[in-house]
């Protein structure tokens, strides 16, 4: 994260119609995970298209503390070479850093619990000191990882990796980085480490992985059980990072609900497990769709294609919770200025985001007069259709959360509400060309203070 926090104001000033085709930020998960595989791989593994956020550069800075050496060969393009598993190291009392990066923190520690003689501190960034890990530690402790101090679930940490990692038995939950953490260190225990998945999460690492077909093995039925055979060779790969997801439902949003506007989003990852926002959009009757769809590294991308439109109110069951972690936000956002009572169901695990998500939307949404219920698993908005906002004013305080300060920066323009957004410098950790997008290409209005 930069070291200078900064706020963003917006004025009453709401955007105009517009008719637009853009690019966007490259996919933050396959970003992090790449590098992450690159790095245990024997070869040279090469990466283009990185998403050069401050996550990512936290990943960068990480495996070259633990002696991987990575290039960069020219814009956005990199080499790592990996020498296998195994083969990170770390000096005597070193601290590693993930910054704000979750994602990071728990695919790095599934690396490390399996590789020999790690004794590391561990710690994140102000906002992510908070999260509690007790999840991971408790599944990196099957594979006899040790975490002090005991019984502490927040960094900072220090791990003891396992000096005989065996593999373990897994019933996933919705959380795909502990889904990752725990295929990571399988990768280097003995025997096999089984994963049991009723409803698929996020499937970035297991795609990764499939070119090794004597490492994992996946079986699909009435639940996906993935296999990983340990102490396996890793092949090194190439991959072409396309564009995240999560950043194209933010312009999505603003579209759809801005009149007579249309926008076209081009080369964006449609991966099935990602894609929870669009599929909820289309069947509420928005006016979205897929064009030029192509499939590369077990990874799916296409143009997206998006008109203004009316939408229904939402009913989203809890099945849908893995595919659309991260834009429940914008959800909350397109229910608040639609006519209509939405409800969404299995959503407590928002809480544990880089903020308690959807308690601080509930705050925001009440700020501009929509009434909300919310309870542990399930949230009620009472829409009452687009809001004039001249009279009304959005506050943000010091969250940390770069998708809360994001929805507020779109809610402000649709409804020309007044904006005071504190630390915005958070929405560089996944997308740093948010602003520019928003200024260059849709002639959005905002003022920047440090």
């Amino acid at each position: 994260m930069p070291s200078k926090s900064f706020t963003v104001f917006l004025a009453n000033s709401k955007i105009n119609p517009f008719k637009k085709i853009i690019n966007i930020d490259s996919d933050k998960s396959l970003s992090i995970r790449s590098f992450l595989l690159g790095s245990i791989s024997e070869g040279e593994s090469t990466v283009r298209n990185v998403l050069e956020s401050d996550d990512v550069r936290s990943t960068i800075n990480v495996c070259k503390k633990l002696g991987v050496r990575i290039t960069k060969n020219k814009s956005r393009s990199y080499k790592i070479y990996g020498k296998g598993l195994g083969s990170l190291f770390a000096k005597k009392n070193l601290t590693i850093n993930f910054g704000n990066s979750g994602t990071l923190a728990r695919l790095l520690i599934g690396i490390l619990s399996t590789t020999p003689n790690i004794r590391l501190r561990l710690k994140g960034d102000h906002s992510l000191n908070k999260r509690s890990m007790k999840k991971l530690i408790n599944l990196m402790s099957e594979f006899g990882t040790h975490f002090y101090p005991k019984n502490k679930h927040t960094f900072p940490l220090k791990i003891i990796s396992s000096e005989m990692p065996i593999g373990i038995n897994y019933e996933a939950g919705v959380s795909a980085q502990l889904k990752s953490a725990v295929i990571l260190a399988g990768l280097n225990s003995y025997g096999n480490t089984i994963i049991k998945e009723q409803i698929s999460s996020r499937n970035h690492t297991e795609n990764l992985l499939r070119k090794n077909s004597d490492v994992i093995k996946i079986q699909k039925g009435k639940k996906k059980i993935i296999k990983i055979v340990g102490k396996k060779r890793l092949n090194p790969f190439e991959i072409d990072i396309c564009g995240d997801p999560s950043s194209a439902a933010f312009f999505t949003t603003l579209t759809l609900l801005n009149q007579n506007s249309t926008l076209k989003i081009k080369n964006v990852g449609l991966n099935p497990s990602r894609i929870g926002f669009f599929k909820i959009l289309k069947q509420h009757k928005a006016k979205l769709r897929f064009i030029n769809l192509k499939k590369k590294n077990n990874e799916v991308s296409g143009d997206i294609i998006v008109q203004s439109c009316r939408i229904k109110p939402f009913k989203t069951p809890s099945s849908m919770y893995p595919s659309t972690t991260d834009e429940y936000l914008l959800l909350f956002l397109i229910a608040s200025l639609q006519k209509g009572i939405s409800v969404f169901k299995g959503i407590s695990d928002l809480a544990n985001k880089e903020s308690s998500r959807a308690f601080e939307m509930k705050k925001i949404l009440n700020q501009i007069g929509v009434k909300c219920i919310l309870k542990k698993d399930e949230m009620k908005i009472f829409g009452n259709g687009m809001i004039d906002g001249t009279n009304k004013k959005i506050t943000i305080g010091n969250l940390g959360d770069h998708r809360i300060a994001m929805c507020g920066f779109i809610l402000s323009l649709l409804t020309g509400s007044k904006a005071s957004i504190k630390n915005f410098e958070t929405v560089f950790t996944s997308s740093p060309s948010f602003l520019k997008i928003m200024k260059k290409d849709f002639g959005a209005k905002f003022e920047i203070k440090k």
